[in-house]
């Protein structure tokens, strides 16, 4: 798997950065102290089937295309160890022909030169079994069996990959649907102030500019909706393509409860146990040991070849002498055995250079696991510093959402009286609603990141 995946979560970063711009308050909750209050919105009490999470991820394995079609590597593997072992076997061939010639020509019966029409015919059934050819066979069985171990754990690579995309996209589609639902909610409370301002308005009881100044604020809440929803409609596209269903298939995803409990590593302590988990790191171990045997099969080339050969024949002619077709045919049954050897002399340095290029793609499989081990080393760093700091951003929104949410409930009140004008009472109101969205947010940056720190230990699961 490409490490890079780890960095994924920075998706979420731009749903934060996209609803500090345009979102607006609850009204549930402006007159409560928010006591971490601003969590991940929970399921309702209606009773109604909805996707869970690892739901989600059994049907990707099951449905994906392109993990089916990465599958297909893992067959292959099989195939090709299946014929390493059947090289072991001998090789046998047969072979009949029949002709019909004019002129002057050889008769197969009797090798004499004849000039007139004749019909002949020849059978033949051979067989080659090899005896020794440097150890190559033994050795391309055994690369070939290191190369299938391989292709799984990759193969198990990919499917951890997937996990992660599919995490990735449902808490994506969350995190769009809370999102939503805030600017639902909030767009209410606005439309609700400027149903009071309408009245007062009539009545000559508010300042003109502070009437117009909220009804721009309900047009402007009406378009994040829009906005929105569009998001989250992008959001379930993508999980839907995961999952090779469409999006209105998908149905309504449950929530996931977040627990910021459990277990912290350090880096080091996470590092060592993804070097110990992941299949990707074992995989490559593997790649090395197939690069192994490979020099090892291209130097049996060296060594001479040695065969044993067996066959039988027999031939017809229309001119001979013993008889029909079927009893010329058993007359003339010869039967052959050799034993074949085989010694390469010299063949344009192409062994000896080949023997090169295998241990240069032996270098190339070490590097790559010491390059993956580093990208490795890097990224589990960033997952446990990206945790904790995500945990220490919540606690410290909570507090501001709580000192904003008095805020507000502070500038309504004198707003309502009178005694403040739209400014003031929107400014206060906009920060409020964002310590809710990035409150919302941040929650689920933090479980993201809790399922990449899963992904790291192995325990991912789902």
């Amino acid at each position: 798997m490409d490490m890079k995946r780890v960095y994924i979560y920075t998706t979420l970063c731009l749903l934060l950065s996209y609803a500090n711009a345009e979102a607006q308050q609850v009204e549930q909750r402006l007159e409560q102290k928010v006591e971490g209050t601003a969590t991940v919105a929970m399921s309702d009490d209606k009773q109604m089937t909805k996707r869970t999470l690892a739901e989600c991820i059994q049907l990707a394995i099951k449905a994906n295309p392109t993990l089916l079609q990465n599958e297909l590597d893992v067959k292959r593997a099989e195939v090709n160890l299946a014929q390493a072992k059947a090289n072991r076997l001998p090789d046998v061939d047969a072979s009949l022909q029949h002709s019909l010639t004019s002129g002057r020509s050889q008769d197969n019966s009797t090798l004499q030169y004849i000039s007139s029409n004749n019909s002949t015919g020849n059978f033949s059934l051979g067989a080659s079994l090899p005896l020794f050819r440097g150890f190559r066979l033994f050795h391309d069985i055994r690369m070939r069996a290191d190369a299938k171990t391989a292709g799984k754990l990759t193969f198990d690579t990919q499917m951890n990959a997937l996990k992660l995309d599919v995490i990735t996209a449902y808490i994506q589609s969350l995190t769009a649907q809370d999102i939503l639902r805030q600017s639902e909610m909030q767009t209410d409370v606005t439309r609700e102030q400027v149903r009071r301002a309408e009245s007062m308005h009539k009545e000559g009881a508010i300042n003109p500019g502070d009437y117009f100044d909220l009804k721009g604020q309900l047009a402007n809440d009406i378009n994040t909706i829009e906005n929105n929803r569009q998001l989250l409609y992008s959001s379930r596209v993508k999980l839907a393509a995961l999952l090779n269903m469409a999006e209105n298939q998908l149905g309504e995803l449950d929530n996931i409860g977040i627990n910021e409990t459990g277990q912290r590593l350090d880096a080091k302590q996470l590092y060592d146990m993804a070097v110990d988990q992941l299949p990707d790191i074992k995989a490559l171990d593997y790649r090395i040991k197939v690069a192994e045997r490979d020099i090892k099969i291209a130097k049996s080339y060296y060594y001479p070849s040695l065969s044993l050969s067996a066959g039988l024949g027999s031939n017809y002619s229309k001119l001979g002498i013993q008889g029909t077709y079927w009893s010329q045919m058993r007359n003339n049954v010869g039967k052959s055995i050799s034993l074949n050897l085989s010694i390469p002399i010299f063949n344009h340095l192409q062994v000896y250079n080949n023997v090169r290029l295998a241990k240069l793609d032996l270098q190339t499989a070490k590097f790559q696991k010491e390059i993956q081990q580093n990208v490795l080393r890097s990224a589990t760093s960033n997952a446990v510093f990206n945790l904790q700091n995500a945990s220490n951003m919540i606690s410290q929104l909570r507090s501001q959402n709580e000192n904003y949410a008095e805020s507000f409930r502070i500038a309504k009140v004198v707003f309502e009286l009178g005694n403040s004008n739209s400014v003031i009472f929107l400014t206060a109101k906009t920060k409020f609603d964002n310590s809710q969205i990035q409150l919302v947010v941040k929650q689920y940056e933090w479980l993201l990141q809790k399922y990449i720190n899963d992904y790291y230990t192995g325990s991912l699961n789902l």
